[in-house]
């Protein structure tokens, strides 16, 4: 049975084109993508995310518990609020998913992870959690709105009760304010600054209103796809999974080897790869001949095949095509993609493409 997020009355009204997505009944755009994406880019969008879970976890021993769950390490969350962004990898180094987990307390901490892999997470965190005596607590009587693009902090806060908008005003990137039961974060998935919004679910509806009322504009999936594949961001499914090392996805950055007697599920199998010549890279591509860059497109350099594009499309802020894509080591500066069995030019650049509604590569030969 499709799943149902408690915004979907207001998606079909506004004119949403539903799509199935992750089991979700769930909104690809309301008439133009490419106008969803300028919208957040230029001023302010919104994007309905309930279909994410919230997990929130209890115990005096939260902390080393989490410290082995995930790869990056929470012993960097000193403040309350402070968030952390990680890979929650298996005993063979592949990622279960990409989350963020966010401090309120030693013995309180929250977790957003993926829609797809909700079940498996749930169930994984559970297995693993039973030895630290912690709780775990999925919170489905929550929901969650995204607003992003350059005025979307600002028109939030105008609605915002005064204690909240006091608590959130000045709010540092990948930090997190709880009032009562809603809880902002200043984390997003576009490149864009703006607020993440965990709420009561019986709620939701009235902000949804309120901030198309201050023009905010309802943003679909395809639009938040372009947005964070411009911005350089990671996809559950495409860029990594099970079977991808966080090595071999651009992800390197969130292992955190720092702490040598720190044990994280995974470690071992990662760190006997930590070094090796041939791991395969993970690079940014833009497209310098005629087509469209998608997924599985395979790679070529001097003839021989080096690898596939994971995440590929049209990027309207740079109308241009770009991919993500792993291939072996050693790549140079250039190679060719596989499009209609024509071998077009593509220029390797180091991601994002887009941050903050401007270019980050050159767009020139």
């Amino acid at each position: 049975m499709t799943m149902k997020t408690v915004l979907n009355d207001q998606h079909r009204t506004l004119g949403g084109r539903m799509v199935d997505f992750a089991g979700w009944d769930m909104p690809v755009h309301y008439g133009s993508q490419m106008e969803e994406h300028h919208a957040v880019r230029q001023s302010a969008g919104m994007f309905d995310v309930s279909h994410m879970l919230v997990v929130d976890l209890a115990g005096e021993r939260s902390r080393p518990f989490l410290q082995y769950l995930l790869a990056n390490d929470v012993a960097r969350l000193k403040t309350e609020g402070k968030a952390l962004y990680s890979c929650m990898l298996n005993e063979q180094g592949g990622v279960i998913d990409d989350l963020i987990v966010y401090y309120f307390r030693d013995d309180a901490f929250r977790m957003v992870v993926n829609a797809g892999c909700a079940d498996k997470d749930l169930a994984w965190i559970k297995q693993q959690a039973a030895s630290f005596a912690v709780t775990v607590t999925a919170r489905r009587d929550l929901a969650m709105i995204a607003v992003q693009g350059p005025q979307a902090r600002g028109k939030a806060l105008s609605l915002f009760s005064s204690e909240l908008a006091d608590a959130t005003a000045e709010l540092s990137v990948f930090h997190a304010a709880t009032v009562g039961d809603w809880c902002v974060a200043r984390t997003g998935y576009t490149g864009e600054d703006g607020f993440e919004i965990m709420l009561p679910a019986t709620e939701a509806v009235a902000l949804w209103q309120a901030l198309a009322d201050a023009g905010v504009a309802p943003c679909g999936l395809g639009a938040r796809d372009t947005l964070r594949l411009e911005a350089g961001m990671n996809l559950y499914g495409s860029d990594m999974d099970e079977q991808c090392s966080p090595l071999e996805a651009g992800l390197n950055w969130t292992l955190a080897w720092e702490s040598e007697t720190r044990d994280f599920i995974g470690r071992k199998a990662v760190e006997t790869k930590r070094n090796a010549t041939d791991n395969k890279q993970f690079v940014g591509l833009l497209l310098e001949g005629r087509g469209v860059l998608r997924n599985h497109q395979k790679l070529f350099a001097d003839g021989v095949e080096i690898g596939e594009i994971t995440s590929g499309g049209f990027a309207p802020t740079l109308q241009r095509s770009i991919a993500l894509a792993r291939v072996t080591a050693g790549i140079g500066g250039s190679c060719t993609v596989e499009i209609r069995g024509k071998q077009v030019p593509a220029k390797v650049v180091k991601p994002p493409f887009v941050r903050k509604g401007k270019a980050c590569i050159n767009l020139e030969g």
